[in-house]
C-alpha cells in the first residue's frame, strides 16, 4: 500500500491532493459554531465568510452592530456582485496549509456556484434550528452582532433570507437537524463531515 494510500485511511488523504471544501449553512443561532467545533477536533483548517463583512464594517469605520454588519454585507454585494465575499474568501482557502477546510457561512447558491468553480471537492452542510430556539441561543450568547430583541433578530432573520441563505439550506446535501444537546450535535456533525470525506475518498 502507497503512504497516501496509507494516510488516507487515517483521515489525512487530502493533504496530498485538491482540498476538500465543506460550505456551512445555518439562520443566525442555528448552531454552526457547534459544527465548526467539531470540524476542529477532525483535523479541519476553518474559513469564516462572516471575518470578511466585519472586517469590512470595521475599515468603514462603523461600530460591530446587527444592523450596522447587515447594512455593510448588502453594501458589498451591491457594490462587487453577489458572490463578492466567496470571492474574497478563495484566496483564504488556498493559503490553509491543511486539506480540509470548512467555510463557515455560506448565504446564497451564488456563492455556491463559486466555491464549486474553483474546488472540485466541495460540498454543503447545513444545519437547522426553529425560530425560538435560535433566539434563546443568540441572546444567550451575546455577541456583538448577536440581538436581545426579537424584532430585530426577525430582521436578521429576512435580510439573510433575501440575499439567498433559505435556498442554500434546502439545496445542502448534508443536513444536521440541531434540537438536541451540544454534544449530541458535535456527534451528527462529526458523522455527516465524516460522510462527505467518504464521497470524496472513493
Amino acid at each position: 500500500m502507497q503512504v497516501a494510500d496509507i494516510e488516507a485511511k487515517k483521515g489525512f488523504g487530502f493533504m496530498y491532493g485538491e482540498k476538500l471544501v465543506v460550505g456551512l449553512a445555518g439562520m443566525p443561532g442555528a448552531g454552526k459554531s457547534t459544527v465548526v467545533d467539531a470540524a476542529l477536533e477532525l483535523g479541519y483548517a476553518v474559513v469564516a465568510m462572516g471575518d470578511v463583512i466585519r472586517e469590512e464594517t470595521v475599515k468603514r469605520g462603523l461600530e460591530l452592530t446587527p444592523q450596522n454588519i447587515g447594512k455593510v454585507m448588502l453594501e458589498l454585494r451591491l457594490e462587487d456582485g453577489v458572490a463578492v465575499v466567496a470571492s474574497k474568501c478563495i484566496p483564504k482557502i488556498e493559503a490553509q496549509t491543511c486539506g480540509k477546510v470548512l467555510v463557515d457561512g455560506l448565504r446564497s447558491l451564488h456563492e455556491v456556484d463559486v466555491f464549486k468553480e474553483h474546488f472540485q471537492k466541495f460540498t454543503v452542510l447545513a444545519v437547522h434550528a426553529s425560530p425560538e430556539t435560535r433566539f434563546n441561543r443568540l441572546f444567550n450568547r451575546r455577541r456583538s452582532d448577536d440581538s436581545c430583541e426579537w424584532a430585530v433578530f426577525r430582521e436578521r432573520d429576512m435580510r439573510e433570507l433575501t440575499v439567498g441563505l433559505g435556498n442554500v439550506i434546502a439545496m445542502a446535501e448534508r443536513v444536521v437537524v440541531n434540537d438536541i444537546s451540544i454534544e449530541e450535535v458535535k456527534g451528527k456533525a462529526a458523522e455527516e463531515l465524516q460522510r462527505i470525506e467518504e464521497k470524496w475518498l472513493k
